[in-house]
This record gives C-alpha cells, structure tokens and sequence, in this order.
C-alpha cells in the first residue's frame, strides 16, 4: 500500500497525544487506543495482534439460553452468590467428561470472567496464613494477574520456565518454594503468550512440590482444549485436557467462556476448587471473611464483597453450552480451528521475512499453532521492534510485559486479524524487511 509506513510525524503525535513515550513498552490497553486512534486519522486498517479478544461468534446455544433467561425475567432477580444450580452440575459433568477429573457440584463456583476468579483466588489465599503471603508466578503470563497482586499488596517472584521444562522444572521449583513463604502459584497451559503447553511429567512434578509445601496451585485454562495437536472435543473419551488436579491436593482451576466459547463478552467463567482447598479451615480466615472454611471464604467473602454475584443470564448460558457439550450435542473445539489455520499463516508471512519465531518448542516439539505466538526480528528489542512496527500498521505486545526473559520478543494474537487481511500483513512485512535491510547497510 502507498501510505505504508505510515507517516511518521503523524503517528508521533498521536503517541504524544496519548501521552505514552514507548508503544513497546506500553499496556495493551494503551496500545489499543493508539491504534484506534491512528485508524480513525488514517482510514487504514492495522493488522492487530495487540489484544486477545476472540475473532469467532459466540456459540449460539448459550446465547440462546441467555435471551429465553432474560425473557423470563431474571434479569430482576439477584443471583444465588454460590451459583445456579443447573452451572455446578453442568461444570462438574464438563470436569469429567473433559479432564476426566471428579468434583463435587460444590467446588464449581460462577465467577465474573477468569480475571475476577483469578483476583479472589489471590485476595483469599493470601489471608490463610500469616507466613505464607507470596505468589509464584510461572511465566511467560498474563501481565494483569501480576497488576491484580500488586493492587491487593501481594508480594510475588517469577521465573521464565521455558528453560526449565520437563524434570529441571522440579528443582527450580524447590528453589522457591523451600523458602515456606509461598502460599500458591500460578500460570496459563496453553501458556499465554507462548502456546506451550505442560505434559502430564510437569504437571505431576508441579502437583507434587505444591503438596510438599502445602501450597495452592492456581491453573488458568483460559484455551482449555485449544492445543490442537490433540483432539480433547470428545466428551468420556481420551485423551482428556491435560490438568494438574489430578496431582495437586490444593488447587483452583480457572475455566473461562471468554476463548473457549466465543464468550467474552458476558465475563463468564467457572472456578473448580478442589476439596480439600475448599474445606480447608484457617483461623486467619474467619479473622478477615467472617468464614473458617476456604470454600465459604472464597464465596461468601470475597466474592461477595467484590461483585455480589455472577451475571445471573450469563450463568444459564454458560451452563447450556456446557450441557450440549457434556451431552456431545456441540464440539466446541470444531471452530476454534480458526486460530490454528490463521497462525499457520501468520508465522509463515513472517518467517519469509526475516523473522524469527521467539518460543519456538514444546519440550521435543514444534510449537502448536494457535490463538498466540511470539516473534522478533533479528537485532532489535521487542521494544524497539512494536515501536517501529507501529509505522507499518501492525500492533502486538512485547514480551517484556508478560515476565518473560526473551526481551528481543513479542506476543502476536491471531484472533483479530480477518483472513482477507493476511495477504496484507505479508506485505507490510515484506515492506519492513525491505526497509530494515536498507537501514543496516
């Protein structure tokens, strides 16, 4: 295209409007209103990979079950703070049938999207007890979970695990965890942003060292069954969504309709707390919840406290995709093969480009296509690399934001990038190579 690069005084202006100094280095948030920004002065579109917002229509069947809940009427009624009844049975069928994994209807808790179960999962962890106050992150995640700990006072230590994976995971944990100031852990498999994925070796190595400390492991299922080297559509049947539950004694399992089923913009998701977890007592907490048991802190505290409750219709849609998923009724994972295709592509218009893929193993594997992946270009920071990419109306996140020690890189995300869009991405990136190359020489 004629006006690609950008012009630049253009774009620096609306950076210096916005009042950021770096693109790079800015919140997805900001990044979005940058771009935004820059769309509406320009009338071109960016191809944006900055935020991971799902690219499919919701899955109708809830939506469905949500217009004939509304229709009745419940719009005027408060949900039930402990969740519908119809969305645990339907949850701990989905744990079954999905993960293989037995929970009592009790565990399954409604709550508004993963980011609020994520915020009183940390919120009440961190009050059972007094010498256990931190959080282990294990990154490359999610940079709000980070941002909901330091909101709440919460001390937290990461590490980037990508070279510690398989049985160097076990020591690296220990090294920790030892210290007996840890009261959970936490990360993301399929890992946003680098898509891979923990085994059953590491999730058993995770479980174990957990159990030793006595500590909860939190497993945010943001994609769950989105690793697409493995067919997890089928309910009952191997092989099943991979899930530390079945090692961890203490754990809280995120499942989020957000990616899954195209839902995110109801936030609506389930918490699976395990029971041992669930009917764990503590003195501190009866201090701080009015609630001795974990289950009934969690629930009645700070679930409570923070929203009253769980989108009543958004409960009954959640609760009817899970029923026509349990019942086989819907594979949920048939259109999220979107993303896969998409990443294929993506990857490939980069590669022919000069770039190089960041996180680019699974243990012994070629990394799986799917909703994220990570880039760089050689000689560049991932910093440098967003702020000069902006120009070429293209948008993703770095690394640097997400705890990871790659700082050369970036998280794309294919969601939001039409198909009749790719050709285009191709290129504007041949473009910038083109240019790079004539600036290096």
């Amino acid at each position: 295209m004629n006006n690609i690069p950008f012009n630049r005084t253009l774009v620096d202006g609306i950076i210096a409007k916005n009042k950021i100094k770096s693109v790079g280095a800015a919140s997805i948030r900001e990044v979005k209103k940058v771009i935004d920004d820059v769309e509406k002065q320009t009338g071109t579109p960016f191809i944006r990979m900055e935020m991971g917002i799902p690219g499919l229509p919701p899955t109708q069947v809830g939506v469905q079950a949500q217009i004939d809940a509304l229709k009745k009427g419940i719009a005027s009624i408060y949900p039930d703070i402990y969740g519908t009844a119809a969305l645990k049975h339907e949850t701990a069928r989905f744990a079954k049938n999905f993960m293989n994994l037995d929970v009592p209807e009790d565990s399954c808790v409604p709550s508004v999207g993963s980011m609020q179960g994520g915020f009183a999962s940390f919120l009440t962890i961190s009050r059972m007890d007094e010498k256990k106050r931190k959080i282990l992150f294990i990154d490359p995640g999610f940079p709000v979970t980070k941002l909901q700990c330091r909101i709440l006072g919460i001390e937290t230590e990461r590490f980037d695990v990508y070279n510690y994976r398989g049985e160097k995971l076990r020591a690296k944990l220990e090294s920790y965890l030892q210290s007996g100031e840890f009261a959970a852990l936490i990360y993301s498999s399929p890992n946003n942003p680098a898509w891979f994925c923990f085994n059953d070796q590491e999730l058993q190595i995770i479980g174990d060292v957990a159990n030793k400390h006595d500590i909860v492991v939190i497993e945010d299922l943001a994609y769950f069954g989105m690793d697409f080297r493995h067919d997890y559509s089928k309910p009952g049947v191997d092989p099943y969504q991979p899930t530390v539950g079945h090692y961890a004694n203490k754990y809280i399992i995120l499942i989020s309709g957000s990616k899954a089923f195209s839902y995110a913009g109801e936030r609506i998701a389930v918490m699976i707390i395990s029971p041992e977890l669930y009917n764990h007592e503590s003195a501190m907490l009866q201090q701080y919840f009015g609630q001795k048991t974990f289950g009934r802190a969690v629930i009645f505290g700070s679930l409570y406290a923070l929203s009253s409750g769980t989108s009543h219709s958004a409960q009954y849609a959640l609760a009817a995709i899970m029923k026509a998923c349990n019942d086989g009724k819907l594979d949920f994972i048939a259109e999220l093969h979107e993303y896969q295709h998409k990443a294929h592509i993506m990857k490939k218009a980069l590669t022919d480009n000069g770039f190089v893929i960041v996180y680019d193993k699974d243990l012994d594997q070629n990394i799986g296509d799917g909703f994220y992946f990570t880039f760089a270009y050689p000689g560049m920071s991932g910093v440098e690399l967003l702020d000069e990419l902006v120009y070429y109306g293209i948008s993703a996140i770095s690394l640097s934001i997400t705890g990871s020690d790659r700082t050369e890189g970036v998280r794309a995300c294919v969601s939001l990038v039409p198909n009749e869009l790719l050709p285009e991405l191709a290129t504007r990136l041949e473009i910038f190579n083109k240019n790079m190359k004539a600036k290096a020489k």
